[in-house]
């Protein structure tokens, strides 16, 4: 007679027992929202002095729904694991679009909360099919690796511990 396992919602567990599927890209999933710079900008950052449309992560304030429906179909096509819209969302990724550091961590928060409310309802619906949350951390427009200067072979535009303070931030 076979035992039937019970299910599971501990990750490590689950990895051991099947493949997981992790979701795909967001950024092409909001270039089909077709949002002009007005629109991701919202009322909040309406008076914002830079661009703020190639960095997404900032519809986690303004539009979250927006952000909850994406992680939703990739749910629905059948991914375990959704990342957090948060790729750019670190002091030093934020930087070229002049957004004040204390909006890092609110961020931060607001995409785990878009990630979690549709896993949530994922899991509730079905129960022996938990969904789960990532959280993504991207590059950014600095480099250790190579000089972005060609007039100076040995310029970084930041140090290595600078990158871990700010993933830590």
């Amino acid at each position: 007679m076979l035992k039937r396992s019970r299910p599971t919602s501990n990750l490590e567990e689950l990895c051991r027992q099947r493949i997981m599927i992790l979701d795909g890209a967001m950024g092409t999933m909001v270039q089909q929202l077709k949002l002009d710079e007005r629109a991701i900008r919202g009322d909040r950052f309406a008076e914002h002095g830079k661009d703020l449309k190639n960095f997404t992560d900032i519809l986690c304030l303004t539009h979250p729904e927006k952000v909850t429906e994406i992680h939703r179909k990739y749910l629905e096509a059948g991914a375990d694991i959704v990342e957090t819209n948060t790729f750019g969302a670190s002091p030093i990724g934020m930087v070229e679009f002049d957004l004040p550091l204390e909006l890092v961590q609110e961020i931060n928060i607001a995409a785990v909360e878009c990630a979690r409310r549709a896993t949530e309802e994922f899991t509730r619906a079905n129960p022996n099919k938990p969904r789960f949350v990532a959280g993504s951390i991207g590059p950014t427009t600095k480099q250790t690796a190579i000089s972005t200067n060609p007039e100076d072979p040995a310029f970084r535009g930041v140090t290595y511990q600078e990158m871990v303070d700010s993933y830590y931030a």
